[in-house]
């Protein structure tokens, strides 16, 4: 059986690793930035023998505008054509599917969310409820249904949605 001590060592570690990370975002971020600062100073000074000061300022200035429009094209750019034909066959129909193809396609960002949302609302006795009842149906709606059954349906019976326990929050 675990003991006090042992617990407060394991969260000191955790603690300290998640510490250890988030320093080390940090340090790897500013690296990145300074480098690339000193990037395009190197260039400005490579350009402006050719260019004039000023040339070559803008020129860098031109090209940093240029990358950050691709930047942002490429986070805004539509769906792909596969994922909208899966879409389209049924095979992503439901939102439960959705959510589960995401978790299939991210499983460390699926874990790293589901640990930051335990962390910032594990005092909270309602959310808790809510979410462990929410779970509980989607499972048993899982396990009743099958997803090739040709009337099964993703809607849950409200019967089984609904409790009247001193904890619920419906």
């Amino acid at each position: 059986m675990l003991d006090s001590a042992q617990i407060q060592g394991a969260v000191r570690k955790a603690a300290a690793a998640v510490i250890g990370l988030v320093l080390a975002m940090v340090l790897l971020t500013a690296l990145l930035l300074s480098g690339f600062y000193l990037l395009i100073q190197a260039a400005v000074l490579a350009l402006s023998p050719w260019l004039g000061e000023a040339g070559a300022m803008a020129l860098a200035g031109f090209v940093c505008l240029l990358l950050l429009a691709l930047v942002f094209q490429r986070l805004t750019r539509p769906v792909a054509a596969k994922k909208r034909r899966e879409a389209e066959d049924g095979q992503a129909s439901s939102g439960i599917d959705a959510v589960r193809n995401l978790i299939k396609e991210n499983p460390m960002e699926a874990a790293l969310m589901a640990f930051a949302v335990g962390i910032a609302e594990q005092k909270d006795p309602r959310l808790k409820a809510l979410l462990l009842e929410g779970g509980m149906v989607l499972m048993k709606q899982a396990e009743s249904t099958e997803p090739d059954a040709p009337g099964a349906t993703d809607v849950a019976d409200p019967d089984e949605t609904t409790s009247s326990g001193p904890g619920s929050t419906l």
